[in-house]
């Protein structure tokens, strides 16, 4: 009997102990996913773009632009016409800032300019001074000056003030002509600041 009992008890299978219910930290979680929706855009937007330029270009081209500035609000006040200063100032930005667009070309500062004054007091000689005049000037500028290959967008507001303000024409004409020679002068003592070519082509 002895034997018959150690012999079952053998053969009967081992008890299987339950072990511990498995943790959260013991599940295998798969990596995040990639961001996706308004967080990758806004990454895609933040790495795009131009390279950022040298801090002694930054520098120079700042301090350049603000030394022309000040000699146009000189200029501006004492003939008088301070409105003029925003569209140059833009035109500067565009001089010191990116020399290498056809927009900043000696050919596209002082052409388009001078174009954009001209179309201004052609329209004011027509319709008079106005805002519905104003618009028209400014769109007819754009126009001429793509004919002409003058392009220069900041010239386009130099027509809208023409034909809000009706200002003499000799001495307007002749504000825009030598602030634009200042400017086209500005760049180049840039170029030779910056090591930055300018102009492209005249």
């Amino acid at each position: 009997m002895g034997g018959v009992t150690q012999t079952a008890e053998a053969e009967a299978p081992a008890a299987v102990v339950p072990g511990p219910a498995p943790h959260d930290h013991d599940t295998v979680h798969a990596p995040a996913p990639a961001r996706t929706g308004w967080a990758a855009r806004i990454a895609r937007v933040a790495a795009a773009g131009p390279p950022r330029p040298r801090l002694p270009t930054v520098l120079a081209a700042t301090a350049l632009s603000t030394v022309a500035l000040l000699c146009l609000v000189a200029l501006g006040g004492v003939v008088h016409h301070p409105l003029l200063i925003p569209p140059l100032a833009a035109s500067m930005a565009l001089v010191a800032g990116a020399p290498d667009l056809p927009l900043s070309q000696p050919r596209s500062v002082i052409g388009g300019q001078l174009l954009s004054t001209l179309t201004g007091f052609a329209v004011l000689a027509i319709a008079g001074p106005g805002l519905w005049t104003a618009a028209v000037a400014g769109g007819l500028a754009l126009g001429v000056m793509m004919l002409a290959r003058t392009p220069h967008s900041p010239a386009a507001a130099t027509a809208v003030i023409v034909a809000l303000q009706d200002p003499p024409f000799r001495t307007f004409v002749g504000l825009v002509a030598l602030a634009c020679a200042l400017l086209v002068t500005a760049g180049l003592i840039g170029s030779r600041l910056t090591g930055r070519r300018y102009p492209t082509y005249w």
